[in-house]
């Protein structure tokens, strides 16, 4: 049985602090809030502020400078290609993407999904599945959730193609806005219907990764699930050691 676990606070600040990067409160070049500043404006511990800055600078995000402070560095190269996954996953067109429809309608949640939708386990969602296709080989089965609330006056629901992305379809039809992005990796194995759409032994490992994508309040928008045969991939990190 999988459990959800809350990041650490210093991890959430981290991940606070970086999303102030990402939308410009912090431009790159400006220097960060000092550590008291932190501390009060987020009500941490010390501890907790020093550990996240730290995690930061490890990334890539900021750099001390002697006589400045803390820096911000903007969004490192590296982190770029690492997420590209997640971002593909949102904004594909599929009118404009190698592959096809799998399968379009109302499903129960799985218990991954009604998770992060904070919803009880079993409660139905909007569910399309798109099967991605390269030289006519299929490289990744892509699973989105949205509740049906959200879903109701789009076309979501429709067995077609969009023609832009799921979220521009969203954000221009029910004017909702996508603020930031949660990304969590697993392994596991495949069920007989994943390995026939992905041209694998059933049973065979798959890598899946779960995008969170979440609107300014921190509700979960859309969640998919990105399933790629874990015997067809090289996963490559690059990150500071000072």
């Amino acid at each position: 049985m999988a459990y959800e676990v809350e990041a650490p606070k210093y991890v959430r600040l981290a991940q606070t602090l970086q999303r102030r990067i990402e939308d410009g409160t912090y431009p790159p070049g400006s220097r960060v809030p000092s550590e008291n500043q932190l501390v009060q404006s987020f009500g941490m511990s010390r501890p907790t502020v020093v550990r996240a800055l730290e995690l930061l600078k490890r990334d890539g995000w900021l750099e001390s400078r002697q006589g400045f402070g803390t820096i911000v560095r903007g969004r490192p190269e590296e982190v770029e290609e690492r997420d590209r996954r997640g971002r593909a996953a949102l904004e594909r067109d599929e009118s404009q993407t190698p592959g096809r429809i799998v399968d379009v309608g109302v499903v129960p949640a799985p218990q991954r999904v009604a998770s992060v939708l904070g919803v009880p386990k079993r409660t139905k969602v909007l569910a399309r599945r798109f099967l991605v296709e390269e030289n006519g080989e299929p490289i990744e089965l892509v699973s989105s959730y949205f509740p049906v609330g959200l879903a109701e006056g789009t076309e979501l629901g429709e067995p077609a193609e969009l023609g832009e992305s799921a979220r521009a379809h969203l954000e221009s039809r029910k004017r909702v806005r996508f603020d930031h992005v949660t990304e969590r990796v697993s392994a596991r194995l495949a069920s007989h219907d994943e390995a026939g759409l992905l041209d694998m032994a059933e049973g065979g490992p798959v890598l899946s990764v779960l995008v969170v994508a979440c609107g300014v309040s921190g509700e979960a928008l859309q969640v998919s699930d990105v399933l790629l045969p874990a015997d067809r991939q090289e996963l490559e990190d690059v990150y500071r050691l000072n």
